[in-house]
């Protein structure tokens, strides 16, 4: 296990840990919340023993194999797929050292090699290295490109493709949601479910930490806090301690008062009602939502758009593409004010495409594509980070957008995303990736747009960040259109989602677990249509027979056990509907009620952690039965 007693870490003149202990068992998941800059990335070099204490003690199993995400990916003429390989360098050094065997002509030393190579899985390394790619987003084709043939998110990718092929006992992962899209997202989560080590997770992911942790540690203070449960869990309580804080809560307070308020007010009208809704929502979560988040820095308000024309956008019949080739075809979609629609689909299906032509960065190629001429878009997306001056300050940046503004205004505003003080008047060119999307996003509020483009806009923003934009979101009147990884923000945002596939874009009938499903049913749609592709023709009708029989035999026991499953599910995601109800009672949440509340807390995580492993345990039985079915087929 690791250990940390009574820690002091210091980082030049700034105190990180004072005085803090922490135990991490073997084989339990963690994970490392708190606002930036108070030390969870220093807490991971500690581990990896780039740095030490400057008083108490560390320790860890001196045998444990340690693996984690490399920051920098050189620009290589190697192939991606062995890139990935050449992060197991044990493997690489055994697969050197039976090359020069060979070449000695060796027996005995080539015989010993093979022994070794095949007691690390040495032989099984490619397969296994292809499988990551494919689910990081790799197709099989670019698995065979150079490294530097990859933009920067790509080779992201690469990395941890690379730390996940490593067999290890302590996995670290710093932010490894960056530049992933929702699919993906959905594939890593259930790679980490499984891995059988110990995990330290950093992420700003609430529903990817969510789903994979049963432990927080959240840096605060100078302390590591422990946390029983996942990070839900971690709010609750969390959100009891600062109950007690009223000049906390009066934030929050005034962000329901205003919610409220907009729903009062429109909810029985026709135009504002779906917009009404979807505050309402909100609002019943913020419960849950906010009181963690009650010391945040950060306040962002969207601007009231001096216009709302009506409608902002009209597509009929539209082909999209670049050059000649064409992406998507006959997209219609007409945007209001009030539409709230994020877009779905699979990595290079077309959802940046069809942002890219509502951006105006691509023109229609045929249909009918009119604009409003009130149109004002704001439009955020990560290459836009790139166009910021980097000499100039952020209140130079704001001032050229509003010349005429007072100076304590403009600071005013800009404290709201974080650039207080000295930093509001400090060059760009120093500011994390992070500092500068909260730039970008404060010069696009400021400019009042009444139709927002969010391509990817939580990349690189923490919690408190993310929660901000989320809250600011329930206010805004205009129109948007969202592409996302972030679940927790499109489930608080959105009130439809369309999907774009196979060059289509049509509005989904369902929600983000819908949408899980229907990847899930579309890969094994995909993996039958492969099977029954490569399958042979039965040329005996007998022998046909007799294997459907031996074929029905091997797999009526698994089919039971799929049975049950399914309605052991089906009772638990009834229970959970039950729970939610429970928690959607304001007087739950009286001091009263703490015990209760707690009691329903623990149910709902336990029940929504065994969940997830029954699924995963009637995927793998469902796995088994493709794999049966398809070497019966072969066998004919």
């Amino acid at each position: 296990m690791i250990t940390i007693s009574q820690a002091q870490l210091v980082r030049g003149s700034k105190t990180l840990l004072d005085e803090t202990s922490l135990t991490v068992y073997p084989g339990h998941k963690v994970g490392l919340v708190g606002a930036n800059g108070t030390g969870k990335s220093s807490l991971l070099a500690l581990i990896l023993g780039k740095i030490s204490l400057d008083k108490g003690d560390f320790s860890m199993p001196s045998g444990w194999q340690t693996a984690t995400v490399a920051q920098e990916t050189p620009a290589l003429e190697v192939a991606a797929i062995e890139y990935v390989i050449d992060g197991d360098t044990e493997y690489r050094e055994l697969e050197a050292a039976l090359h020069q065997a060979q070449e000695q002509d060796d027996g005995h030393k080539i015989a010993l090699l093979h022994g070794k190579i095949d007691a690390i899985g040495g032989y099984a390394i490619h397969s296994r290295a292809a499988s990551l790619l494919a689910g990081l987003g790799f197709s099989e084709a670019e698995q065979s490109n150079p490294v530097k043939s990859f933009s920067g998110g790509w080779r992201m990718r690469l990395n941890l493709a690379q730390a996940l092929l490593c067999r290890s006992d302590l996995l670290l992962l710093d932010e490894p949601t960056n530049h992933l899209d929702l699919d993906t997202m959905y594939w890593l989560e259930g790679w980490i479910k499984a891995y059988q080590g110990t995990l330290i997770l950093i992420s700003h992911d609430r529903d990817f930490i969510d789903g994979i942790v049963d432990e927080i540690v959240h840096v605060e203070n100078y302390k590591l806090n422990y946390y029983k449960g996942n990070y839900t869990a971690f709010e609750h309580v969390r959100a009891e301690r600062m109950a007690q804080q009223q000049v906390a809560f009066e934030r929050q307070q005034k962000e329901r008062a205003h919610m409220q308020s907009f729903v009062d007010r429109f909810r029985y009208k026709a135009s504002k009602a779906k917009q009404a809704q979807s505050r309402l929502k909100a609002l019943e979560r913020m419960t849950e939502l906010l009181p963690s988040q009650a010391d945040s820095p950060f306040h962002m308000a969207f601007r009231e758009p001096e216009a709302l024309p009506n409608p902002l956008v009209t597509m009929e019949q539209v082909s999209i593409g670049y050059g000649e080739t064409e992406i998507l075809k006959k997209v219609h979609l007409n945007l209001v004010p009030g539409a709230r629609i994020g877009l779905l689909g699979r990595n290079g299906a077309g959802k940046s495409t069809l942002v890219k032509l509502l951006s105006g960065e691509l023109s229609p190629m045929k249909g009918k594509y009119e604009t409003n001429p009130g149109l004002n878009i704001g439009y955020f997306a990560q290459h836009q980070l790139e166009f910021l001056s980097l000499d100039d300050t952020p209140l130079q940046h704001l001032a050229r957008l509003a010349p005429n503004a007072k100076e304590q205004e403009l600071r005013n505003f800009l404290g709201g995303y974080g650039f207080n003080g000295d930093m509001a008047v400090a060059p760009v060119r120093p500011f994390s990736g992070g500092e500068k999307a909260r730039l970008v996003l404060a010069l696009l509020v400021w400019q009042r747009p009444n139709l927002l483009l969010l391509d990817e806009p939580t990349n690189h923003l923490d919690l408190e960040m993310r929660h901000a934009l989320t809250m600011a979101l329930q206010s805004f009147e205009g129109a948007m259109i969202i592409v996302s990884h972030d679940r927790h923000l499109l489930r608080l945002s959105c009130s439809d989602y369309y999907l774009v596939d196979q060059g289509e874009v049509k509005s989904f009938e369902g929600d983000l677990d819908d949408y899980h499903q229907w990847l899930l049913d579309a890969a094994k749609t995909a993996n039958k249509d492969d099977a029954a592709a490569t399958a042979k023709p039965v040329q005996d009708k007998k022998q046909q027979k007799r294997l459907e029989a031996e074929l029905r035999q091997k797999l009526s026991p698994m089919k039971k056990i799929q049975t049950k499953l399914e309605k052991e599910q089906q009772k638990a995601n009834d229970r959970l509907s039950e729970l939610e109800q429970m928690l959607a009672d304001a007087s739950l949440y009286d001091a009263d009620n703490k015990p209760k509340l707690t009691q329903v807390l623990n149910e709902r995580t336990k029940l929504t952690q065994g969940l997830e492993e029954s699924e995963m345990e009637w995927l793998e039985i469902q796995e088994q039965i493709e794999e049966i079915e398809q070497s019966v087929r072969a066998s004919v």
